[in-house]
């Protein structure tokens, strides 16, 4: 008779839908809480990827249903990724909503901006802000706005409470010249010119872009004094590459906008990746709470402008 193991080893993405893959190694004493992959744990995975009977086997066994993987508990990875019956299911099994996690960010806050504000009875404390209503709102607008456009190759910066004009104003030291051509990017005769990059106004900022390179987030520095930004660089050799700057000075690099978010991610941050739809430009916009109602501002921005000497980061 072949020894049922007691450890996660072996287990992949598709056996998180069918319960007697797990049933038989929990019997076996096989920890919900275990080590799975290095980096997860099986009852974290369940709540993103698997199905509600998987999820009550492990939460069933747990021993704290709130413990937490990679800072959040498992109830909250179940609200982060749309998951409304297995949060439902950890929910009923005793899971703490209002636990604090991710800056701010419990499960049941996180609810509140997206499809499950009417699981949880809210406290008066725990209602979202103005500005974090506004940002929730928009998500869901901006990503439809952007779901079409391939933006493999681009580079962007989102200010937040900037004009276009003021931007200008404030882009590397050198000369800057207006190039009077507003044909869609890939058209226009400046198309792939390395110190060239767009200028737009939205709502709320401006968007910087460069369609075909990476030198719009080297301008992150240059106009973010008494603001913020968001910007990236959708590399097509390895990925988005983000970065934030506050006050004239970048204070983080190498981010993956759009993806899950770091445990010491700010409250922002988080909540821009929850409203993302896994799509960097989205992310970008709504962390600078910038709402454009088209894709113009990378596609056919207002203005060129052809930069003076700036370093790349």
């Amino acid at each position: 008779m072949t020894e049922v193991q007691a450890d996660w080893s072996g287990i992949v993405y598709g056996d998180f839908t069918d319960p007697k893959k797990f049933v038989h190694r929990l019997e076996a004493g096989a920890d919900p809480f275990g080590e799975l992959w290095t980096f997860d744990t099986p009852l974290h995975v369940a709540a993103q990827k698997g199905s509600p009977q998987v999820v009550f086997e492990l939460a069933s066994r747990a021993h704290d249903l709130d413990a937490f993987c990679q800072g959040r508990s498992a109830l909250w990875n179940a609200v982060y990724h749309h998951r409304d019956d297995n949060a439902l299911m950890l929910a009923e099994l005793g899971a703490d909503p209002w636990r604090p996690m991710m800056d701010g960010w419990s499960p049941g806050r996180l609810s509140l901006a997206g499809s499950l504000g009417d699981l949880f009875e809210v406290p008066e404390d725990q209602a979202l802000t103005d500005q974090e209503r506004a940002m929730a709102d928009a998500g869901p607008k901006l990503a439809e706005v952007f779901s079409g456009i391939s933006y493999d190759g681009f580079s962007m910066a989102s200010v937040a409470g900037l004009t276009a004009v003021e931007a200008v104003r404030r882009l590397p030291v050198g000369e800057v010249i207006v190039v009077d051509d507003h044909a869609p990017w890939h058209e226009s005769a400046i198309c792939g010119e390395m110190d060239i990059v767009g200028v737009t106004d939205a709502p709320g900022g401006c968007v910087i872009a460069q369609p075909w390179a990476y030198r719009a987030v080297d301008a992150l520095e240059a106009v973010t004094a008494g603001t913020f930004a968001d910007g990236m660089y959708a590399n097509p050799k390895s990925g988005n590459q983000g970065h934030i700057a506050e006050d004239g000075r970048r204070v983080k690099w190498d981010l993956h906008p759009g993806y899950d978010p770091y445990p010491d991610s700010t409250a922002r941050d988080v909540l821009a990746s929850f409203l993302s739809c896994r799509n960097a430009i989205v992310h970008c916009l709504v962390y600078a709470g910038l709402r454009p109602d088209s894709t113009d501002c990378l596609e056919c921005p207002d203005t060129w402008v052809r930069l003076g000497s700036g370093r790349s980061q």
